[in-house]
C-alpha cells in the first residue's frame, strides 16, 4: 500500500455521510475558516450570548428554534427540526429551502466539502 493510499484510508475514518449519500472528510480547522463568514451574526462559544443570530454552541443535536435568548422567526419556531448532520447540511445548502420564511439572511454554501467542514467545526469548535 502506498503512503497516499494509507492516508486516504486514514482520512476515511473521519468521513461522515451527509445528505445525498455523498461522503466528505470533515476538517474542523478548515470549517473554522469557512465559519469566519458567519461570525458577524453567530457565536460558537458557550455563554457568549446572541448576536444578530443565535449562539451556535452545542447546536449539533439541538432542537431548532431553542437557543436561549434569541427571538426566532415564526417559521423557525414551527420548523420542529433536530440539528443533526444531515439537517445542518440541508440548512447550510440553502436555509430558505429547508425553512421557508426563516429570517436567516444567508444564501447558503454550495460547496459540499465546505458544509462538511463547517458541521465538523460546529460539532467541536477548535481554537
Amino acid at each position: 500500500m502506498s503512503k497516499f493510499t494509507g492516508a486516504v484510508l486514514v482520512a476515511g475514518l473521519a468521513v461522515s455521510a451527509l445528505a445525498g449519500g455523498t461522503a466528505y472528510a470533515q476538517d474542523a480547522a478548515a470549517g473554522k475558516k469557512v465559519f469566519m463568514r458567519c461570525v458577524a451574526c453567530h457565536a460558537v462559544q458557550p455563554g457568549a450570548g446572541v448576536k444578530m443570530g443565535p449562539n451556535l454552541a452545542g447546536v449539533v443535536g439541538r432542537k431548532s428554534g431553542s437557543a436561549p435568548g434569541f427571538k426566532y422567526s415564526a417559521a423557525m419556531q414551527k420548523a420542529n427540526l433536530k440539528w443533526d448532520e444531515a439537517t445542518l447540511d440541508k440548512w447550510l445548502t440553502k436555509p430558505t429551502a429547508l425553512v421557508p420564511g426563516t429570517s436567516m439572511a444567508f444564501a447558503g454554501l454550495p460547496n459540499p466539502a465546505e458544509r462538511a467542514n463547517v458541521i465538523a467545526y460546529l460539532k467541536k469548535p477548535v481554537p
